[in-house]
């Protein structure tokens, strides 16, 4: 499983990449891994208020559909609309490709609640007794 060292990361398996003032925002390898072949993401809109933690945007697989949850509060600046005709490449790039929005920071002090990749790691082992791919 990939887990970049350079990412901030949710118990609900979404992360955040961090770049100045923006945050690119998606969802890990390990939940497109748990969520099958995605066939939709329902992304906000531009200029939107999105707060930490609280109900952002939809992914549907084969197997299920998901809620997605901010990582960070901040303004939506720009959407990947590629995922809107191209849902598959949250599987094919989790991290790059398949990010899904990209938000203006609104207070850095909210990296406090979340993990970095060892944590991330640590978590998501325990989630499987022990063991990650």
């Amino acid at each position: 499983m990939n887990i970049p060292k350079n990412l901030f990361y949710t118990k609900d398996h979404e992360w955040a990449r961090v770049e100045g003032k923006a945050a690119y925002i998606g969802i890990t390898d390990y939940a497109q891994s748990s969520l099958g072949d995605i066939t939709f993401v329902g992304l906000p809109k531009e200029k939107e208020a999105v707060k930490q933690s609280e109900y952002c945007a939809t992914v549907e697989s084969v197997k299920a559909a998901s809620d997605v949850y901010a990582p960070f509060s901040g303004t939506v600046i720009s959407l990947n609309n590629e995922l809107v005709t191209h849902p598959e490449l949250v599987n094919q790039s989790p991290y790059e490709k398949g990010y899904f929005f990209v938000i203006s920071l609104g207070d850095e002090v909210e990296k406090k609640n979340l993990m970095d990749a060892d944590t991330y790691q640590r978590y998501v082992e325990g989630l499987n007794g022990g063991s990650v791919k």
